[in-house]
């Protein structure tokens, strides 16, 4: 059985985006999709205490939310086989566990309760930090969202641990047919910058070097792919800066993400939390190693 998408649910505009992205995305890939809305309010007040406040309980409104999700993935994707599911948990831990056996989990940038000057949830960036699978962020602009560039954006890391997210970009940029943009960035050392007698040379050296990490980064892909058009960049500047202006002409932004061992904090290094805060289309942040822990069954305390 292939393993399906996971999309979480929750109603907000952002959510909607996520799921409509994901319908797409199954019927690219011919997977199944399921829609999840978790929440844990009845745990709190109960349904009874709903009852006789005279309105509907959490779980009844959250079941008439994911069935409503479903229906537009009907109508937008009839092909797609599409399944919901609302629980009774919170939603990081619920999407965590369902992490284990999806082929990737989508959410929105933001969520129903979110304040509107976060720039992402705070499910998305729990999600994103820990999931055991690839999770792809939903945001950016209207063109980026619907895939109008024809371009995946792939930053390329450190050399190890790093095929993952490589074989991810090449597996959607040939899915889509669409050109892949294998991006390094590379800066020279603050001493050499400040002696114009080495700055030249330093700079040749310096990308030669992130052209070289991008050739071995991606040549087994590229047999395994040979329709993908590659295009490589080794770009002077700061990775994240360099990233999210690209991302302007991107419709996919892929980066890798190191798991801590035994660590059940946030594990997203600079570059991909500031992709999941300011790029301009949807990210999808791919693990790069094994997650030694196993999913929570409760929420860390702060």
């Amino acid at each position: 059985m292939k393993q399906p998408l996971v999309s979480g649910v929750d109603g907000s505009e952002s959510s909607l985006r996520a799921v409509d992205w994901a319908a797409d995305e199954a019927a690219l890939h011919g997977l199944p999709l399921r829609l999840v809305y978790a929440c844990g309010w009845e745990q709190y007040e109960g349904a009874a205490l709903a009852l006789t406040l005279g309105r509907p309980s959490e779980q009844a409104v959250a079941g008439r939310i994911a069935e409503y999700a479903a229906e537009r993935v009907h109508r937008r994707r009839p092909q797609v086989d599409v399944s919901v599911e609302v629980m009774p948990e919170d939603a990081v831990i619920a999407l965590l566990h369902e992490g284990g056996r999806a082929e990737a989990l989508i959410t929105g940038d933001r969520g129903r309760g979110g304040f509107t000057g976060l720039l992402l949830g705070s499910v998305g960036l729990a999600v994103a930090a820990r999931a055991p699978c690839p999770v792809v962020v939903v945001r950016g602009d209207k063109a980026g969202i619907e895939g109008g560039h024809g371009r995946i954006l792939l930053g390329v890391g450190e050399p190890e641990g790093g095929s993952a997210a490589v074989r991810f970009a090449f597996r959607e940029a040939g899915a889509r047919g669409c050109e892949l943009d294998a991006v390094r960035a590379w800066r020279c050392p603050s001493h050499t910058r400040a002696d114009p007698r080495r700055t030249v040379s330093e700079h040749l050296y310096h990308k030669e070097c992130a052209a070289t990490l991008i050739d071995e980064a991606t040549a087994a892909a590229v047999k395994d792919h040979p329709a993908v058009r590659l295009r490589s960049a080794a770009v002077e500047g700061a990775a994240a800066k360099v990233l999210v202006r690209r991302s302007a002409a991107a419709d996919l932004i892929v980066v890798g993400a190191h798991r801590r061992r035994g660590h059940l904090g946030l594990q997203l290094g600079r570059i991909a939390h500031a992709l999941l805060h300011h790029a301009d289309c949807p990210v999808a942040v791919v693990p790069l190693a094994p997650c030694s822990e196993t999913p929570p069954t409760s929420l860390p305390e702060r």
